[in-house]
């Protein structure tokens, strides 16, 4: 039986909670032996979503097999959480010294942080406080723009939903990919996404916007963006004519429907490339006649299409 400790917090998150306690308890579920608890520093915890949890404020035994996860919290803004005490800190502390693993979720890195867990290790965040986390710590090696970093049993993950990867990924470790598999489609999880998975995908990055036509032909795009898609079907699509559906998507997105699905053929390229797809073969997979377009868009855009796996950032 392994034990799963979840620090929480004061202003955490409820998602950084329940994602990867989801995943441990379907685990359990299927037999794979884990008994959850939770500690805080007071019984009553406030999570920034307002709904208040209880907690027990006596750590259990830990043995090396065992996890300790730290949730993140609301870490800006009016009523913003992270405290935590040095009697925490030093449980983080102890456990990792007697050789288990320890876990966070978005700003719970600084936990580890504070525990001088992070110094000369590879680690993350949500890309809306790493910033302050590498100023907070220099000597960590922060990786930006993924979605978890696993270094010497310290185990960060962006946070939010990636904290639900980084689980599974924990699972797949200890009993295999076929238990995490079974995990995930028992969560309806899609698929297992790998560590190196940039945080924010062209996608996503595109849909700051309130235009309806548009969102539609995204979705369309999103959809068949291996396709050969026309015009004039984009605009039937959205209701408008293709000379108004060309100017509104130029205007909340900065660029044409046609670079729009390049650019998710090439972010999904740029994907199995690094998961060792040949790039011919990756190119064909996206929708690409052969490689010369796909090496093309590539060298154009090689800042926004990085490969997989960014080198450790200098914090600034």
């Amino acid at each position: 039986m392994t034990h799963v400790v979840f620090l929480l917090v004061p202003q955490l998150h409820i998602l950084d909670l329940a994602g990867p306690a989801q995943v441990f308890s379907t685990a359990d579920d299927f037999g794979y032996g884990y008994e959850m608890g939770y500690v805080a520093e007071q019984e009553d915890v406030p999570t920034a979503q307002g709904l208040p949890l209880r907690a027990r404020t006596d750590w259990p035994r830990l043995e090396p097999d065992d996890l300790v996860i730290v949730p993140g919290w609301r870490a800006q803004g009016p009523g913003a959480g992270g405290r935590i005490g040095e009697a925490s800190l030093q449980r983080i502390r102890e456990h990792h010294a007697g050789g288990g693993t320890v876990a966070s979720v978005c700003a719970g890195a600084e936990a580890l942080g504070r525990a001088g867990l992070l110094d000369g290790r590879r680690c993350t965040t949500h890309h809306e406080v790493q910033d302050e986390l590498a100023r907070r710590f220099p000597r960590a090696r922060l990786v930006p723009d993924v979605l978890y970093v696993v270094d010497d049993r310290v185990v960060t993950s962006a946070g939010i939903a990636s904290g639900i990867d980084m689980t599974l990924h924990l699972v797949a470790v200890r009993h295999g990919p076929a238990a995490a598999g079974r995990v995930a489609r028992s969560m309806v999880v899609y698929a297992r996404r790998n560590g190196d998975e940039q945080q924010a995908s062209a996608m996503l990055r595109h849909r700051a916007h309130l235009s309806d036509s548009v969102h539609r032909v995204q979705d369309l795009i999103d959809a068949r963006f291996g396709d050969s898609l026309h015009l004039a079907d984009l605009a039937a699509a959205s209701g408008v004519s293709e000379r108004t559906l060309t100017r509104r998507f130029g205007e909340v997105t900065g660029m044409t429907p046609l670079r729009y699905q390049q650019l998710l053929r090439v972010e999904r390229a740029e994907h199995l490339i690094g998961q060792g797809t040949t790039v011919e073969s990756a190119a064909r997979a996206v929708g690409f006649q052969d490689a010369r377009m796909l090496r093309r868009l590539r060298a154009r855009d090689a800042p926004e299409f990085a490969p997989a796996g960014p080198a450790p950032r200098t914090p600034r």
